[in-house]
This record gives structure tokens, sequence and C-alpha cells, in this order.
């Protein structure tokens, strides 16, 4: 395939880095409350308007409803009437159902090099996209392109491919499970495992660490087991902004009896005092306390606190039997004499200095966990995007073994998902290594043979089109050039490609980042009705507890010219196998049904999917919750010997962690507040320890620029305003996508290739 030979685009990867005028106050003691009712009103009737706002919220996350495009959090039972989302979940659906457009006169009198300039956020509030359009090499404008003229150019491309593995086929959490599948089903034939995702980015440790040690790489607790727990320790994840609705299980798990223990650098308003906006009384009282003990442990020391933590137990167990579960331990796991010998190695005094934590509050969790033994562990990024990350969760695992906290109501792991069915993506298919049961499955359904070659997760797809071998990338949503790490790089990488392909339902920054020729595909939201001869068609999703159900849309898609996820997926297909295949693309990408109950000939615990889906939905199989460990070695959950992670900070090093702001979705950005931790009107803010601001002569709201040097090689990320905060000594915070470029591409978590987002070596220069 002959090379075209474009115009030098002049684009820029992270746009205007003007600050936008800063306002500080303190950092809220509570949050949700009347406030958030209030903020995300503002939100949804800006976008969308007061009449259409309401009609449709009382839609979202209800049975029949169409699911959250938000985060994955699970829905319960029974449903609030007063509308079962939060804040941020209202302002997901102002975004996704805004009325603005951006259609093909919109491209017309803006150049992608124009867009470029503009701030995520001015990029986002843009509008929905309307119409399917090209970038052509020797231009810097979009132009409108049909349906069919948009799928044999992709044909085309793939076609002169000289390998299948030239190809990239990303996905985002927002996928459906239909569409997913699908998709996958597409890049086996076409003959790749090249699958990377969105969990590549975030929980693909968690992934490796609950396989490994316990059979299964999801979570093993169920809603209403917060309910039923002692404890529930959240480690590493902030659910006030990004998962506010578990902030009710956490307040169901106190008016029980139970305690929350929370280990974070920050000390975050969510899990301070809840005001449940959803309860009047609770409101007029002023909310309710959550956590029982704070555990403020420096950047990536959560191994060490653990460490401490079980060091304690295990004494107070020599002396007393009772407090860790023997009985539970013989019959279940494998390798705990090597624990206890690995914690003896250890000296209390060491590991206390390294986490950071005082004693008396370490004392203080360890004496709520020696009492109880249903114990749930939540997690989030803050857990896994280090370089130890799967250490860290198979230390989180380590605890719950000892006090046999699994497979019992109100007791397991809790990984919390980001985005809304980035599970099920994973479920259905979306995977960049091999399994032999998926792939037999598939002959035997399909009748073709899919590769029997791993193919490229996030960071190596990056590298490989960096290095020129990989020649397409198509992605089934998200905002990929914004999320990666390494932004340069990542940029550099994508506009070598031939041909990039994004699958959108909004104006984003990788619509400017491109390859040769580029190509945007509109695409139904979550809340847009799928419609087909008249007939309404859902699709379902997976939660973040393992909860299959339906999701049906209610809005009017924005544009006649708006295709599904299934269509365009099946559409390229049928395009790349000139409509001589074994599988019926099209048929498939139409009738969802069919392609459900062939999801369930390949997917254990899909059969029958069109059924049980209904209503609340349907569990599927958890091998820890029946204990049942016949996958792992002598068929029994692992105990893991963990290292401590080693930095080897130099004088006036810091480590950085990429943080959300209260007004931001992964790399969707609502607003520009920050108000929980009393920020406003600005994101190019670092948060830093006030000994250490003057340690370095530095003021409040002095402008420094950022700097990582791994390998040799400097990054840099300009002008920030430093913010004197509540943060450990040697940390620092801000938030991402702007920090992403500080994060090298080759520095990531053992076995998960987790980017280190949430530990990275910097320094700071003063402007």
């Amino acid at each position: 395939m002959a090379k075209a030979t474009p115009l030098k685009r002049q684009v820029q990867t992270q746009g205007s880095d003007e600050f936008t005028g800063l306002k500080l106050t303190e950092p809220a003691t509570h949050a949700a409350g009347f406030t958030a009712v209030k903020v995300a009103m503002q939100h949804v009737f800006k976008e969308m308007g007061v009449v259409r706002s309401l009609k449709t919220l009382s839609h979202m996350n209800q049975v029949d409803g169409f699911d959250c495009p938000g985060c994955a959090w699970p829905d319960p039972e029974k449903r609030s009437k007063l509308g079962e989302y939060c804040e941020n979940g209202a302002k997901a659906l102002a975004e996704e159902a805004t009325n603005s457009t951006v259609g093909p006169e919109f491209f017309a009198k803006h150049s992608v090099e124009e867009i470029s300039k503009w701030t995520d956020y001015k990029i986002g509030k843009s509008g929905r996209l309307t119409h399917p359009m090209i970038l052509k090499p020797d231009s810097i404008f979009y132009e409108p392109i049909s349906w069919e003229d948009a799928y044999q150019t992709i044909a085309h491309h793939l076609q002169g491919l000289q390998h299948p593995d030239e190809a990239i086929f990303y996905t985002s959490g927002r996928s459906s499970n239909e569409a997913a599948f699908l998709y996958g089903l597409f890049a086996r034939a076409l003959g790749t495992n090249n699958l990377p995702d969105c969990s590549n980015m975030c929980h693909e440790s968690s992934g490796v660490a609950l396989s490994e040690t316990l059979g299964i790489g999801k979570g093993s607790v169920k809603l209403e087991d917060f309910e039923k727990a002692e404890v529930v320790m959240v480690i590493g994840q902030n659910p006030g902004t990004n998962h506010p609705r578990m902030l009710s299980a956490l307040e169901k798990c106190k008016s029980k009896g139970g305690k929350i223990i929370s280990i974070n650098p920050l000390s975050e308003a969510g899990l301070i005092r809840f005001d449940n906006p959803q309860e009047i009384k609770g409101m007029l009282a002023g909310g309710l306390g959550l956590t029982d003990v704070h555990l403020q442990v420096k950047i990536n020391q959560d191994v060490a606190l653990l460490k401490l933590i079980q060091k304690k137990l295990a004494a107070l167990d020599a002396v007393n039997s009772s407090v860790f579960d023997h009985e539970f331990i013989n019959i279940y796991t494998q390798g705990y004499d090597a624990i206890i010998k690995d914690l003896e190695a250890y000296d209390a005094d060491e590991l206390l200095k390294r986490s950071g934590v005082t004693e008396d509050a370490v004392n203080e969790a360890v004496e709520i966990l020696s009492k109880s033994n249903k114990i749930i562990v939540c997690w989030a990024m803050g857990l896994t995007q280090h370089k130890n990350g799967v250490d860290n969760i198979k230390e989180c695992v380590n605890l719950l073994l000892l006090k046999g906290s699994l497979g019992k109501p109100g007791a397991g792991t809790c990984p919390v998902r980001g985005h809304s069915n980035v599970q099920g993506d994973r479920t259905v298919g979306i995977m960049h290594y091999v399994s032999q049961a998926f792939n037999k499955a598939i002959t035997e359904t399909f009748k073709f043979s899919p590769p029997e070659h791993e193919g490229l997760d996030v960071v190596n797809a990056i590298q490989a089109m960096y290095q020129n071998t990989a020649k397409v990338f198509v992605g089934l949503g998200g905002n990929f050039v914004s999320a990666a790490s390494d932004t340069e790089y990542t940029a550099k990488a994508l506009q070598n490609c031939e041909l990039t392909v994004q699958i959108s339902t909004k104006l984003n920054r990788s619509h400017c980042v491109t390859g040769k020729t580029a190509l945007i595909l509109p695409t139904l939201g979550r809340s847009d009705k799928d419609m087909t001869q008249n007939k309404q068609r859902y699709f379902t999703v997976e939660n973040s507890m393992g909860v299959v159900h339906q999701s049906k849309g209610f809005l009017e898609p924005i544009s006649s010219q708006l295709k599904s996820e299934p269509e365009i997926v099946g559409g390229i297909a049928n395009a790349y196998f000139k409509g001589e295949h074994v599988v019926p693309w099209l048929v498939l990408s139409e009738n969802y049904e069919l392609l459900r109950e062939k999801m369930g000939e390949v997917i254990q615990g899909f059969e029958d999917v069109n059924n049980k889906s209904k209503g609340l939905g349907y569990y599927l199989p958890n091998n820890v919750r029946d204990l049942d460990f016949r996958k792992l070695p002598n068929q029994k959950a692992q105990f893991t010997v963990t290292q401590l992670p080693e930095h080897d900070l130099k004088p006036n090093e810091f480590l950085l962690m990429s943080i959300r702001s209260h007004d931001q979705f992964n790399t969707t950005i609502y607003g520009l507040n920050d108000r929980y931790r009393g920020v406003y009107n600005e994101r190019r803010v670092l948060f830093m320890n006030e000994t250490d601001m003057k340690a370095l002569a530095l003021q409040r709201l002095d402008v420094v620029n950022i700097k990582s040097n791994y390998k040799g090689v400097a990054r840099n990320a300009n002008k920030f305003l430093v913010i004197p905060y509540n943060i450990p000594q040697g940390n620092l915070a801000a938030y991402y996508p702007e920090t992403n470029p500080l994060i090298p591409i080759d520095e990531y978590a053992v076995k998960s290739h987790t980017p280190i987002s949430k530990s990275v070596r910097v320094t700071l220069e003063r402007v």
C-alpha cells in the first residue's frame, strides 16, 4: 500500500496552558447534600434544558431505563424515586445528551490546528458529533463522508496491511457488551489479538493480582454486603468524586454499626462526612461522619502500611489465636507460613516510618480489624497505578485471607471500576492475551480459527505505532491521546499511523491528534433511543460487581446520521470481508437478540442472556463467592510474599500522583471547579505540603514547571500554581491529563503494564 504524503499539521497535544482565574477556599468537610443537587441541576439544565433534563434523569439507572454513562457502581434493587444517580452521573448525562452539536459547518469553520489549541474543557463543550467526517492527508479541515465511503476507506487500509498485527483495536469502557463482543470478534477474524483497552491503564493490576491469588480478575462482593460488613477499608480511592453513589453504601454500613478505615495520601471530603441528598432528614441533621480511622499514608507506601497492620495482628494472634481465621486458612489457602515468616523479618518502626502514619492511628485500625472478620477492602487507581501495583493488590488479599474475609456475607474484594462497562468489555472478550477456552468457543460457534499469539496492550500498542510497526488505529470510544501516558510520545505514535478511526459521541482531543488520514464515526450514546425498523433495541452492560442488565435509551438521537456501535463495527467488517465471510456481520450488527444468543454460546454466564438480563439483571458466576479455588495451585487461594517499593528519591525530588478534579470523569472535563478541595476556575494547580514549600522557598500561588527524568529522557509539564495542602511531605498531587506528559511510556507496573500515574518522580522549577 502506497503511503500518503501528508501536510505537516501543527497540532497541540494539550491545548492552552494559560491560567483561567484561580479562586481558593478552604477544603470542604463534607460531600453531596443540597450543593450537589444544585450543581448537578445547573449542569444538566444548561446543556439539555429543564424539561428535557428532568424527563431523561428520571429514566437513568432505573429498571427498564438506561445505564448511567459515568461510573460502574451498581444500582440497588430498590431504586430511589428522587432519582438513582449522583452529581457526577448527572454531569455525565449532560455531557452526552447536550443540545450543542458539532457538524459539517463546525468543521468547515475550525481546523484541527485551531481546535487543538483549545483546552480539553472547551473541546468537550463543543457538542455532540452529528456526521461521519474524514480528515485527508493534505488537509487540516475535516470534510463530510458517507457511511459507506467511510467503511470502504477503513477496509482499504486494513486490506493493504502486510500483517493483521499492524492494526490496533482499542476499546473504551463506555461500549456495550454487544458492541465490544462484535468488535473483538472482528479483530480476531482479521487475524490479530491487538485489543488494548482502558483496563490496561487502570485496573489491569487488579485483574492480574486477583487472578493469581483468587482465580478471578474481578471483585467478590455484592452491593448488599456493605450493610453486613463489620469493616470497610477504602484504599487509594476518592469515592466522593469518582463514585459518589458508593457513599450511600458506606452510609448503610455505618448505620448497621460497621466501621470505615480510609487509607489515602489525601483526606477527601467524601470520606469525612456525607450528606445524603436522597434523605432530607440526613441533610438537615448535617450528614453522617463516615471514616472512623484515616491513615494518611505516603504515596505508594501502602504495602509497608498493610504489612505493619498484619504484623501487629499476627502479634495479637500469637497471644490469642482467634485473631486470624485459622480454620479458613487451613482449608482454603496456601502460603501462610511464608507470609508469617516474611512479616517477622520486618522492623515495625521502619514500616511505620515508611508509611508516614502515626502509630496511634495504626493501632486504632488494628484494634478494629482484630475483632472483625466481615471485612471488605475497596480500592481504585491509588493502588493500581504504580510499578508494584500488582503487589499492592496482593497485599490486600493477604489481609483478607488472614481474616477469612472471603466467601461470606459482608466480606470480600471490591476493586471499584471506573467507566460504566469496562468490566463487561473484558468479560465479553476485549483482551490482548489468548484464552484457549474462548478461542475454542469462537471456532465452534463461528467456524473460523482466532489467532493463537498474544496481542498488544496499551503500552505496547503505543510503542508499535511509534516504531511504525502498527499503521492503523481504531478507537471504539475514548480519548486515547489524553488518557494514555507520555502524551508527546503517544501523540507521535498516532501521527505515524496511516489511518486513525475514532468511534465517538463527543468531540475530543484525539480527533485533532491523528494519523495521516483520520475518520470520525459518530455513534449513539447511552441515553439515545436505538431504533431499527420502528422497533427499539436495548443492549447490556456489566457493573462493578458482576451484574449483567439491560440498558434502553430514552432520547431521540440528535442526528439522523448517528449509528449504533454494533452497526458501525458490522459495517466495517462487512466492507473488509466484501460481504463474504462465515460470520454474518450485518445481520448480527442489526439483530442484537441473535448477537446475544451467539455471545451465550461463547461466554460462560451469558447463556440465555436475553431473558436473564431483564429487570434487575443477574450475577455472573464468581468462584470466590463459592470459595472454589480449583483453578489455582493445589486448589487453594494464594498468599503472596510481596516486596516494599523503592523509589530512590534524590534531594529535591518528589513523588507526584495524578488525580481527578470534582468536575471531571476520566478525561472528560465537566467544569473548572474542584469544590471539595477548595479550588475554583482553574486546573493548572499543584498540591504541595507547606514544609516542602518552605524548603524550596516557594510561596502560595508561585508558578512552577514540573519535570521528570527517566533513563536520561526529560519530560515537562509547565505552568502550575502551587497550593499549600494537607498532603504528606515529599508528595505532590495534580490533575490529569495535564500531568500525563510526565509519565514515561516505559515505566509501568510489573506484569500488568499499567502506567505509574500515581508515583512519578519529579522536580520543580520556579518560573
